[in-house]
């Protein structure tokens, strides 16, 4: 795999993506940890300028929401293209992308990339109409945009932690300015909405398992 860096949110995706290398007993890939959301991308890429600098080639990994009824909790997805709220499209990195997917034979989709976190199975339905899109996350125009201007190849995997099934709470509120989840707000959210709470725990416990997973495949040589 052509792959020298992987970028991932900070937190419980960062661990099980680390932990799927140590898996593959694979340490010659550095794992960036970037927060939630694009907020904070300036100060990320500066402070990683120095590892991003010597970098050809780039996977974005991490969890994500499903627009389709096609795709449940657990399921894994390769990207093919990236849209933001605004309706501007980004394609990831073609050749890069078939390598992968030769590897893992998963699906190719389009992602929309929020700036918030979307809750509500129904928002999701009406945001599958609207772009044309397969999955949603919080980062990935954003990122691939910055880094394909620096002439770095990237490609995207993600996977299904939440779908159409139901809803989870809303968690923008635990969501802070620097992309952290926040442990008070948090625990709010679970509490009043307690069987959304359920849904998200079970779905985000499946998606970190599948995401460490398919990394361990990925990079198993």
């Amino acid at each position: 795999m052509l792959i020298n860096t992987i970028v991932v949110p900070q937190g419980a995706e960062y661990q099980v993506v680390c932990r799927g290398l140590s898996k593959a007993q694979v340490d010659s890939i550095q794992v960036i940890a970037i927060p939630i959301g694009v907020r904070q991308i300036s100060q990320v890429l500066a402070n990683y300028s120095q590892q991003i600098d010597g970098c050809a080639n780039i996977l974005m990994m991490g969890l994500c929401g499903s627009l389709s009824n096609s795709y449940t909790v657990q399921d894994s997805v390769l990207i093919k293209s990236c849209q933001d709220l605004n309706h501007n499209l980004i394609d990831l990195n073609a050749e890069l992308t078939a390598k992968i997917q030769q590897k893992l034979s998963i699906d190719l989709v389009n992602a929309l990339t929020s700036d918030r976190a979307i809750t509500q199975a129904q928002e999701k339905l009406i945001l599958a109409q609207q772009y044309s899109a397969t999955i949603v996350e919080m980062e990935g125009y954003n990122y691939v945009k910055e880094l394909k201007n620096q002439g770095i190849f990237v490609a995207m995997l993600r996977v299904v932690s939440d779908d159409l099934r139901g809803d989870i709470p809303d968690l923008n509120q635990a969501i802070d300015s620097q992309g952290n989840l926040k442990t008070l707000p948090l625990a709010i959210a679970l509490i009043t909405q307690p069987l959304a709470a359920i849904r998200l725990i079970k779905g985000s416990l499946a998606g970190l398992k599948a995401l460490e997973e398919i990394t361990a495949k990925l990079f198993t040589v």
